[in-house]
Order: C-alpha cells, then structure tokens, then sequence
C-alpha cells in the first residue's frame, strides 16, 4: 500500500498562476523545509538563498526577504514558487505552464 503522505513528500508543483503565501518571501520558502522537519536556522537561511539564486530571484530580494510576497511583480511571485518548490528538493517536479505567467524580464 502506498503512503499517500510520504509521496507528497517526493513530489513539488508549480501551478500557472503564481500562488504565494501571504507571508514573506522568507517565510514562503522556510515554510515547506519546516513541515519536512528542518529546524535549523542556518541550514533553512542557506537552503533559502540557494533556491532564489536557482530561481533567478535572488538578487532582486536579497536585501527584502521579510517583504510579503504579495507585493512582488506576477513574474517575480512564479519565481518564487519555483524556488519554494525546489528548496524541498523533490524527487518529481509537476509544472503548468509556468512561464505563462513570466514578465519579459523574468
């Protein structure tokens, strides 16, 4: 029998449409890390880093991780939820079309 709760541990999405928690950008990423059972602040604030530089957001944020998220640009939000994604390090990635929401600059 499959346990449902540990293949969603192996398996991130990204959605069309950015979905953002109405959290920080810090927060957005340390939350998937802290239900996965990470509790390190300093492992979470590298892992944090590590997936905006893979998302291509980084140095657009780094110096506003406590800004809420919602106020980011649509493409900047989609980057952010691919890095939110990929900071879990799933073993499956699903995405819908997410660039579709990119700004030309993203």
């Amino acid at each position: 029998e499959t346990d449902v709760v540990e293949l969603r541990r192996r398996i991130g999405m990204v959605f069309q449409k950015p979905n953002p928690f109405p959290k920080s950008i810090y927060e957005n990423i340390a939350y998937g890390l802290r239900i996965h059972g990470l509790n390190i602040k300093d492992t979470i604030d590298e892992i944090v880093e590590s997936s905006l530089k893979k998302a291509a957001l980084w140095d657009e944020v780094e110096d506003n991780l406590k800004q809420n998220a919602l106020t980011l640009s649509g493409g900047q939000q989609q980057r952010l939820c691919i890095a939110r994604t990929l900071a879990t390090q799933p073993e499956v990635i699903l995405f819908d079309e997410p660039c579709s929401a990119l700004d030309p600059i993203s």
